[in-house]
């Protein structure tokens, strides 16, 4: 059965779209979550960002060219705040702070972070026990946009995402890994969306739950630090 995509937000230009984890981005041997979107709505979309076929959540999707271009420059340029939830049940090196480096390709299609800061992959994250025994979340404000850049992020914290096999994360039902939070403003207009999981017997734990809405309900007002590009940096628009 063809999945039916939720419609999180619609705008002339753009809508957003909570994307189920298990699904694509892109078409492999199934239609990806842009097909199923074209076919759903009956309009051409073009991406401007992308999320991995484990990852759920915010995803946005321009309707034409034009805003694709604009929506993917305000991605290189920090206007676009995006955040991510994700879960692990393994001792971090640390609860809080700054993940930088830049990224090479290992084995499998795994990523890893390097001591360098040529081209680096930059997150902020912040994290909280949450009264289930031995799991920890992360709510994690990615600058720049890699290719697994936040799954490799709490790697290097020996925080493996949970069911984030590539990474060394513990087996579990999904891989627990969210795109919870967008900011930006469009034509004037402040867009502001957050989206609890849906899926996912450890996202929809009671005990999380009380904390995203006692604590993270709205992570752009936490205390989160700035963050300058360098200017001759260059970013790639695809992200994780």
């Amino acid at each position: 059965m063809t999945a039916v995509l939720k419609l999180v937000f619609e705008h002339a230009d753009f809508l957003v779209l909570d994307k189920p984890s298990g699904i694509s981005f892109h078409s492999e041997f199934e239609p990806g979550v842009v097909a199923l979107a074209e076919a759903q709505f009956g309009l051409k979309f073009y991406a401007v960002h992308r999320l991995d076929k484990g990852t759920s959540g915010l995803l946005l999707l321009a309707k034409s060219s034009e805003a694709a271009a604009l929506l993917s420059q305000l991605f290189q340029n920090q206007q676009i705040q995006k955040f991510y939830l994700a879960l692990t049940d393994q001792k971090p090196k640390k609860k809080q702070g700054w993940v930088k480096g830049d990224m090479v390709q290992a084995r499998r299609s795994a990523w890893k972070l390097t001591s360098t800061l040529t081209n680096p992959a930059v997150s902020y994250f912040v994290s909280a026990f949450y009264e289930v025994e031995g799991r920890r979340a992360f709510l994690v404000k990615p600058f720049t946009g890699k290719t697994h850049q936040v799954r490799v992020a709490l790697k290097s914290v020996s925080a493996a995402i949970l069911g984030d096999e590539l990474y060394q994360g513990t087996a579990a039902d999904r891989l627990y890994l969210h795109a919870y939070a967008l900011y930006f403003n469009w034509g004037g207009a402040d867009i502001k969306l957050v989206l609890p999981p849906s899926d996912g017997q450890e996202f929809l734990a009671d005990p999380l739950q009380q904390h995203l809405n006692q604590m993270w309900a709205e992570p752009v007002s936490l205390d989160w630090p700035f963050y300058q590009k360098p200017s001759k940096a260059n970013t790639v628009k695809t992200e994780e």
